[in-house]
């Protein structure tokens, strides 16, 4: 039977970390990868029997990258901390771990806590590559979403996990703003000039596709407003661009003389828990 490590990376996420770990019990090993938490993460993971690991905080890919390189094992099953593997799913796993995985690696239909509910099984999920094998895979360099990649062939399984990471509005407004600075320096480094075009074109066609094709408004109103966020992201990200190219145009040359020097928070990149 091929041998498993669940790896999840954390930082001060003792909410939710033990559903996550007790979820993936039938692992050969729980490696856990923190970021120097300051709540109860640590004990929580003791008490899991998983191994723990510390280690400054890189960024999102680097850091699960790392995480994944201090595995046992070469089959991971890759998590957040705010993320449960369901039942089914489990047993799928383990299914195809007894018989022998035939795929590089496999992609995990992901059901969404949207708010006070958890996603229709009728809305489109995301597939995320998530169970691998860590020979053939590593992260990508993107600066937040960052994601495996595997050289072979990635197969589906059925089964879904769960993902806690969005539990109210405010919650998900606060991440998709974070998110949105963390992408500026990667769309700067890739030419992107930030269109005030993109800012009007671009949202729409988020919630467009977030609501209808991807059948958000099963989720009712709940959907309905997950899907509106999610067009304000869009802008945010395009908008965060334009703005920061002019401030490289203008500086501060059209503040007022004597005004207080301008700090932005920009070009930054949020701290664990990631999303997905």
């Amino acid at each position: 039977m091929t041998k498993l490590s669940a790896v999840v990376t954390t930082f001060n996420n003792a909410d939710t970390l033990d559903a996550c770990l007790a979820s993936v019990a039938f692992a050969d090993e729980r490696l856990v990868l923190d970021s120097f938490s300051t709540d109860a993460t640590r004990d929580i993971a003791a008490r899991h029997g998983a191994r723990f690991v510390q280690h400054r905080f890189l960024g999102y890919g680097r850091q699960k990258q790392l995480a994944i390189e201090q595995a046992a094992n070469d089959w991971v099953l890759l998590l957040d901390a705010d993320e449960m593997v369901s039942a089914p799913l489990a047993a799928e796993i383990r299914a195809l771990l007894a018989s022998g995985p035939s795929a590089a690696g496999y992609a995990i239909p992901r059901q969404e806590q949207v708010f006070w509910k958890m996603s229709d099984p009728g809305v489109r999920w995301n597939r995320y590559l998530r169970l691998f094998d860590r020979r053939r895979g590593a992260l990508s360099e993107m600066p937040v979403h960052a994601a495996p990649e595997v050289d072979g062939p990635v197969q589906p399984l059925r089964a879904p996990f769960f993902h806690f990471g969005e539990k109210d509005i405010h919650t998900k407004v606060d991440k998709v703003n974070a998110y949105s600075t963390g992408l500026v320096r990667d769309k700067v480094a890739r030419g992107r000039r930030g269109s005030p075009w993109a800012m009007v074109l671009y949202p729409p066609w988020f919630f467009f596709r977030s609501y209808v094709l991807k059948r958000g408004f099963r989720d009712g109103w709940a959907g309905f407003i997950a899907s509106v966020v999610m067009g304000f992201y869009a802008f945010l990200k395009y908008a965060k661009v334009y703005e920061h190219f002019r401030f490289e145009a203008h500086g501060e040359r059209l503040m007022p003389t004597g005004a207080p020097r301008q700090q932005r928070s920009r070009d930054v990149e949020a701290r664990e828990p990631e999303a997905g």
